[in-house]
């Protein structure tokens, strides 16, 4: 037992100065707060942006000062809706998650439901789409769940006009809306791009075909996940969630209504010819109804085979007033007209095999044909489906190039949802995928290894320690194997007294083989030695007495001489 607790102490020191070092890393790389923080194994600082000439927009929330300085909430009312509900007053704040996770991580946070809530800021500098791909990426965290609402962003559009963001609400333009939505059981990954008809300069949104992927659990599992819209200049497009696509496609196949409008299209003016015949089959002219179809026979008759089952209550009816119903208090006969109870099943007929007026079933009839037509035959004047003439659209456009939108200026959250404590982090928007993978090792992965590491069972953390120290290995073989022989040895350890009983036994077995007298033997023996001793000195005194008595015949004298030696012996 003292060498089983030397090896657990060892255990427990070996885990605490792995624990030490962990915290060491993370005070020294966590420069936004400096007060005294519970213990956290994944090290996190802010991240920093080193190609800022390929980065329109990053924003890590970290900076509760610096965030109130840059985004904007807006102060807008919504049009067409009752004064009290059209006000954007939801409510942003920027803490920390609800659930513990990096030390000096925090988000932006929608705090309420059921309100209309709207900010947003300004890019850099605005993103153009000419021959450099853009990416956009952020993090959801729907920490209180999702019942109705949704958690995307847009990309404001670039107007003539400076952005007046205080008044940014859903009429505002916008070139991309991207991100997750749900209501009820309707689950969805927006990708949603304002399209400028070249030719009255309108704009129409385009819908994104839904993803490969079921979406259920990512938006109900309360964690925070990753969406990465990825847009080239050759008009495709992929998206990501938690750096897995689960969308991809065309600028001008995938979406709905499509970019391009058809070339030609129904002339309206065009009329169907009045002897064109789209009947593909006719009645047969020639048919002629047979002699024998009757056709007023009809499609069931009687069965007069049927007869009346026995026990049928004919005097009850099937159906009787209520006897416990009352008239209602309110009830006006004036208006609602004379009161009767509601029939209930009359209790008589309920083991009766029925009540009432017995009527015999009706069967099907076998004479009935019903109305007789003519079969039908191909028609010789089928001229197929009538259309009209194709002409040219007058609307038609090719647009080969959808991905040059409308150059953005600034990015927004604009949302209604149901749910609150909504949490947003680590927006960037940039022309450099690897950058974006850069920004998300930094933030995104290291909080899903927390909260991966807080959720580690007591034997996956030792796992993990046992491959940063190998020769924890023979440490636990030795601690489980002590154990494990400790407890067989205690099991199956004969005792004190078993032992002894067993030798006993033995030796008195080994006595009886070579004829040794035991102890029990023994003593049993002069225990019958004394007995018949003091049995045959009674013998000798009777015998004296007898003698005296007797004659000094010698043959008597020779018998008692004989019985005493059987005795002895």
């Amino acid at each position: 037992m003292k060498t089983l607790s030397i090896i657990l102490g060892l255990l427990l020191v070996l885990s605490s100065t792995s624990a030490n070092t962990d915290d060491d890393e993370a005070i020294v790389e966590t420069v936004q707060d400096e007060s005294p923080k519970p213990s956290v194994d994944i090290p996190y600082k802010s991240p920093e942006i080193q190609q800022k000439n390929k980065v329109y927009f990053a924003e890590h929330f970290d900076d509760p000062a610096k965030v109130d300085k840059t985004w904007v909430r807006s102060e807008a009312k919504k049009e067409d809706i009752s004064e009290d509900i059209a006000k954007y007053d939801g409510v942003w704040k920027v803490e920390k998650p609800q659930r513990e996770g990096l030390v000096g991580d925090l988000g932006l946070v929608l705090k309420t439901h059921a309100k209309h809530a709207a900010i947003s800021s300004v890019l850099s500098r605005p993103f153009v789409f000419k021959d450099k791909p853009l990416i956009v990426q952020y993090e959801v965290t729907l920490q209180d769940g999702q019942q109705c609402g949704g958690a995307y962003l847009k990309l404001l559009s670039k107007t003539s006009q400076s952005p007046n963001l205080k008044q940014f609400h859903d009429k505002t333009p916008y070139t991309i809306m991207f991100g997750p939505d749900k209501c009820g059981g309707d689950f969805k990954l927006h990708f949603i791009f304002n399209h400028r008809n070249p030719l009255n300069g309108s704009l129409e949104e385009k819908h994104c075909k839904k993803p490969d992927q079921r979406l259920e659990d990512i938006i109900n599992d309360k964690n925070p996940h990753l969406y990465t819209l990825i847009l080239k200049p050759d008009n495709t497009f992929e998206i990501l969630i938690d750096n897995k696509v689960v969308n991809s496609g065309h600028l001008l196949d995938d979406f709905t209504p499509a970019v391009n409008p058809p070339a030609e299209i129904d002339d309206v003016t065009d009329k169907k010819p009045e002897d064109w015949d789209e009947r593909e089959k006719i009645p047969d002219p020639t048919a002629t109804k047979p002699d024998d179809w009757d056709e007023e026979a009809p499609a069931q008759i009687i069965d007069e085979s049927a007869t009346k089952p026995s026990g049928w209550l004919d005097n009850e009816q099937p159906h009787i007033p209520d006897p416990d119903a009352k008239k209602p208090s309110d009830w006006d006969t004036e208006m609602d007209g004379e009161w009767e109870p509601p029939l209930i099943d009359n209790p008589a007929c309920t083991s009766a095999p029925g009540c009432g007026a017995w009527e015999p079933p009706m069967i099907n009839n076998p004479l009935f044909k019903g109305k007789w037509k003519a079969p039908l035959i191909d028609n010789p004047n089928y001229k197929g489906k009538w259309r009209p003439k194709l002409i040219p659209n007058p609307d038609f456009f090719e647009d080969k190039n959808p991905f040059k939108m409308t150059t953005v200026e600034a990015v927004g959250f604009e949302l209604w949802s149901m749910s609150r404590d909504i949490l947003f982090d680590n927006i960037i928007i940039t022309e450099e995928l690897s950058i974006a993978q850069e920004w998300a090792a930094e933030t995104f992965e290291k909080k899903r290894q927390k909260i991966a590491k807080d959720s580690e069972s007591v034997i996956d953390k030792l796992a993990s320690l046992t491959v940063d120290y190998p020769i924890l290995w023979g440490v636990y073989i030795l601690a489980l194997g002590i154990p494990v022989v400790l407890i067989l040895y205690c099991l199956f350890k004969p005792s004190t007294t078993a032992k002894k009983e067993k030798e006993d036994l033995q030796r008195q077995a080994e006595k009886k083989k070579t004829d040794e007298l035991t102890e029990d033997v023994e003593e049993e023996n002069e225990e019958v030695g004394a007995a018949a001793e003091q049995e045959e000195g009674e013998q000798d005194a009777e015998e004296e007495v007898e003698d005296e008595s007797s004659s000094t015949s010698e043959k008597p004298q020779e018998e008692n001489a004989r019985k005493r030696k059987v005795r002895k012996e």
